[in-house]
């Protein structure tokens, strides 16, 4: 396998090497017969939807003139899919999440066509669909396109998933279940070892039903959203390539803090959530070449073991509890970052087995070849000595028949005598052996309990050193809510007073345009009353001359009395020459004649 990813015609060469299987198992269930070929007419409705989930369309339309026969097997239809389908799209690179995402909808409709064949044949069904689904993608990950030699015909192919993948599998979903590999249903996958060396998707998925989960049927106890939840974990792991999960303590970029969060590690990226549902993300680590990790020097203070992952843009520190998870987060992003610019960290894992088994098969082979060849010449020599000792056994046979009957009880006696004194060796070292390895189980036992007990104080220490501490955190937190509330609670009154601050403002320039509009009206009154008075003042003073010429009284008691009623009409403050007068000004002027 050649792991490129430069050119988009690359791409869609990977993307057709990575969907082969699932393709195959969509071609397999509209075989009618044993010869395996499938009509035009089925093929046309699978290219389309291929098509179109590609963005190409009328590609089935080739098929009518591609080859002259009306049926086709599965190395033509997908040598059609090569030129016709895959390399008719555009010139440019897939991202790794763009490319998964073709891979999983080309799944999707694969299993759409093959899933009533593969979903009707189980007796006693587990697994639900939606697991048996991620079952079947997971095979198609896997196994193998190997040509069938069950058959007659040679263009036959079957996809067969190797017994040491299937058995990690069924490991990993049991150990997810709970079950060690010890169990008798792990054995019973080991024992297939011997029988076969590789299974179709439908034995792999009556094993798993019946040794891994099931066991004895009768007896099932393990619960269905368990069954659900392993499978899922598995799925991401192989298809998502999830390489680790788990807690851990991430320093806070506004609040420097350690804070706890649920970690997932793919080899692009490093994602954390709020629990270990994965429902709430809170972040992601863009991971890729430039970064590197590195552990931080612990001192005797520290509780935690830190560890610095530096990228591009900002560096991370993180913690874990104990020096052994901090090197399995250490050995697993450097595992990621060495893998973040490939075609996936779990497809490269699978052909490196396979090349692994391939070459092994080969040894295995050479080895056997030259076992025979050197069993062969051995052949040889031995008939040739054989030959050489069948003569010369002739001549002594004849000697040999006189001494035999001396030598037979002589033998017979020395026989016995060894076979005592070899019973006697036997259990002295049997003896020997066994206090031996008493003495070795005591020292281990001892040993054992010691390092129990050390393990047991240190986790102790631990926790109540985490109680502690969350303790003090949680009293930080209430009291910066304490502080928050009462901040929040002056700034609303800060508002309120300002508020009627501004409402009064706005009273008083009110009032103020009111008295201001008042002062201008005096003044006009003013001014309007000042042009009366001097129109009608000369004609008072005229008329008080005839009277003092014409009468001998005294006319004095008059005057007053007319100013005095013209000064009742005046009692506002009147404004003249920038000053301000009152009603006893102007009666007094009024008073003082010419």
């Amino acid at each position: 396998m050649v792991i490129c990813l430069c050119l988009g015609v690359l791409n869609m060469s990977v993307l057709l090497r990575n969907v082969t299987n699932s393709i195959w198992h969509a071609f397999n269930s509209l075989t009618t017969d044993r010869n395996g070929l499938v009509m035009k007419s089925k093929l046309k409705v699978l290219t389309a939807n291929i098509g179109t989930l590609l963005d190409v369309y009328g590609v089935e339309k080739g098929l009518e003139h591609f080859r002259s026969t009306s049926s086709l097997n599965f190395e033509h239809y997908k040598y059609y899919l090569q030129k016709e389908v895959f390399t008719s799209l555009p010139d440019s690179a897939l991202s790794l999440s763009a490319l998964r995402d073709l891979e999983e909808k080309i799944d999707e409709v694969c299993w759409l066509v093959c899933q009533k064949r593969y979903l009707d044949q189980r007796e006693r069904p587990v697994f639900q669909d939606n697991c048996v689904y991620k079952l079947f993608r997971i095979f198609c990950l896997l196994a193998e396109l190997v040509p069938d030699d069950s058959t007659d015909f040679h263009d036959c192919f079957q996809v067969l998933l190797h017994v040491s993948e299937a058995r990690a599998v069924a490991c990993q979903l049991a150990s997810a279940l709970g079950m060690s590999e010890n169990d008798a249903s792990l054995s019973g996958v080991v024992s297939l070892v011997g029988v076969t060396t590789a299974f179709r998707f439908s034995t792999f998925l009556a094993i798993l039903e019946a040794k891994c989960v099931g066991g004895d049927l009768d007896s099932f106890t393990v619960e269905q959203d368990c069954i659900d939840e392993a499978v899922t974990d598995m799925y991401n792991t192989y298809l998502y390539d999830v390489i680790k999960k788990g807690p851990l303590l991430k320093r806070g970029y506004l609040f420097p803090t350690l804070r706890e969060y649920w970690f997932v590690l793919q080899p692009t990226e490093l994602s954390y959530y709020k629990a270990q549902d994965e429902r709430e993300q809170c972040g992601t680590i863009t991971l890729n070449a430039h970064c590197h990790v590195d552990a931080c020097p612990s001192s005797g203070r520290d509780k935690v073991q830190r560890f610095m992952l530096y990228t591009g843009e900002r560096n991370f520190e993180l913690a874990v509890l104990d020096h052994c998870s901090r090197l399995q987060w250490l050995s697993a992003l450097q595992t990621a970052i060495a893998h973040s610019s490939g075609t996936g960290y779990q497809r490269l894992q699978a052909h490196r087995r396979r090349q692994q088994r391939d070459v092994a098969e080969k040894d295995r082979r050479s080895e056997e070849i030259r076992r025979r060849s050197s069993h062969l010449l051995d052949m040889e020599q031995t008939r040739a000595q054989l030959q050489a000792e069948k003569m010369a056994r002739v001549a002594a046979e004849s000697q040999a028949r006189a001494l035999e009957a001396i030598h037979h009880e002589e033998e017979r006696k020395l026989q016995e005598l060894e076979n005592v004194r070899a019973r006697l060796e036997k259990l002295l070292e049997e003896e020997t052996q066994a206090k031996r390895d008493e003495e070795i189980v005591r020292n281990l036992q001892a040993r054992v309990l010691r390092e129990e007990w050390e393990k047991r104080e240190e986790l102790e220490q631990l926790q109540e050193e985490q109680s502690i501490l969350l303790e003090q955190e949680r009293e930080k937190r209430r009291e910066f809510e304490f502080k928050q509330r009462e901040k929040e609670t002056q700034l609303l009154k800060a508002e309120e007073r300002l508020r009627q601050l501004e409402e009064e403002r706005l009273q008083l320039d009110r009032e103020l345009n009111s008295a201001r509009d008042k002062i201008l009206m005096s003044e006009k009154s003013k001014e309007l009353l000042e042009a009366q008075l001097r129109v009608i003042a000369p004609q008072v003073r005229e008329s008080d001359r005839v009277r003092r010429a014409l009468s001998f009284m005294p006319s004095t008691k008059e005057r007053p009395s007319v100013v005095t009623i013209r000064t009742h009409s005046l009692r506002r403050p009147i404004q003249s020459n920038g000053q301000m007068t009152d009603d006893s000004d102007v009666s007094k002027r009024f008073t003082d004649g010419d």
